[in-house]
């Protein structure tokens, strides 16, 4: 989980990913936002996250797009 903190940290250093819960639903991030996280959790963490995958509940806050990472 650390290592995905530090991806979203250094896309988003002004949002607190710890607490977050409705990233998408709230407007946090946008999609450009999500473009950058996607692009850089493949790199990190091996895996292949499609566009059937881009989905709000996948992406509300951290420990959601920790499950999708676990889910690969």
């Amino acid at each position: 989980m650390s290592d995905l903190i530090d991806i979203l940290e250094r896309i988003r250093p002004d949002v607190d990913f710890t607490a977050e819960q409705a990233l998408i639903d709230d407007g946090i991030l946008s999609s450009f936002d999500i473009i950058n996280i996607v692009t850089d959790i493949n790199l990190a963490f091996s895996v292949d996250i499609s566009v059937a995958d881009l989905t709000p509940d996948n992406f509300n806050s951290a420990e959601s797009m920790m499950a999708l990472i676990e889910s690969f």
